[in-house]
């Protein structure tokens, strides 16, 4: 195995990662935007390194054969910066890039970022590197986050389902991925849960293990926008937010995939497990 790379290790996905990297004795370069932020380990070395920054990247990059990319943080110049990321990896000679996409990443997708998503994958298959994708579903994470302080749900999901992932299991197939990326050459893994669930259903769910009611209001689109102005917020993360719920109203988040237990030989985690603190 040649040098590998982990971005996004002061975040959760990254972060996990460099466990399992670590916990299976492999060393690793982590490259950080904050590098006082990121974690210690032995066997590893951190690197200053911005994605928007094509100088910093490349140097950060220099001698790197495998590198697990995780997706930059929401903001209105993250495609910029992925691609300016990208082409830094493929100039200082990046063999293999891990990149964490997002479910149904297409062009006309309903969830706006997940269009951002697929022309980062598009730059990387177009880059002379190999590749492995890992599309996730949502974050079972943040579901709890949905819930307003009213206890409601609120978003034009309709009865529309999503299929969503434990972070701490897209963490692990990007962790053997990034070791083993001759045998996931190439590919795109669709990274969900075990089950597919309505917005109802996870209300129901979050009522029996928070101990407080919670229920779903399925808004209008309209609703919704009019909704989140109470938060000042910039037009795409309006549009990102609204979308998320009329991208599962559209069907675009269900479906459940079988690749997290292929690649790491264990069941990905269900709601009901993650909120029971199997983590």
């Amino acid at each position: 195995m040649g040098i590998v790379a982990v971005t996004g290790v002061t975040g959760a996905v990254g972060r996990l990662a460099a466990d399992a990297l670590s916990y299976a004795g492999v060393p690793f370069r982590m490259l950080a935007r904050s590098p006082e932020r990121a974690p210690r380990y032995p066997n590893s070395e951190i690197v200053a390194c911005s994605y928007g920054d094509a100088a910093s990247a490349r140097a950060a990059l220099e001698g790197v054969d495998t590198l697990l990319m995780v997706s930059a943080a929401e903001n209105a110049e993250r495609l910029r910066e992925h691609v300016t990321f990208v082409d830094a990896a493929a100039a200082a000679g990046v063999r293999h890039i891990v990149y964490t996409s997002f479910f149904g990443a297409a062009p006309d997708a309903t969830f706006t970022l997940a269009r951002d998503h697929f022309a980062t994958e598009e730059r990387i298959a177009g880059s002379g590197m190999s590749y492995t994708f890992l599309r996730d579903n949502l974050y079972l994470d943040f579901v709890e986050f949905m819930v307003g302080e009213d206890g409601v749900i609120r978003g034009p999901a309709d009865h529309g389902r999503a299929a969503m992932v434990a972070r701490a299991d897209v963490a692990r197939v990007a962790a053997i991925a990034v070791q083993h990326p001759e045998q996931h050459r190439d590919v795109a893994y669709d990274l969900t849960g075990p089950e597919e669930l309505t917005m109802s259903e996870v209300a129901e769910k979050l009522t029996a293990h928070l101990g407080r009611p919670v229920s779903f209001h399925d808004e209008s689109v309209e609703e919704a926008y009019e909704s989140r102005k109470k938060w000042d917020a910039p037009q795409w993360q309006y549009d990102a937010w609204v979308s998320t719920y009329t991208a599962i109203a559209a069907g675009e988040l269900a479906g459940v995939s079988g690749d997290v237990e292929r690649v790491t030989g264990r069941r990905p985690l269900s709601l009901d497990e993650y909120l029971d603190g199997e983590r």
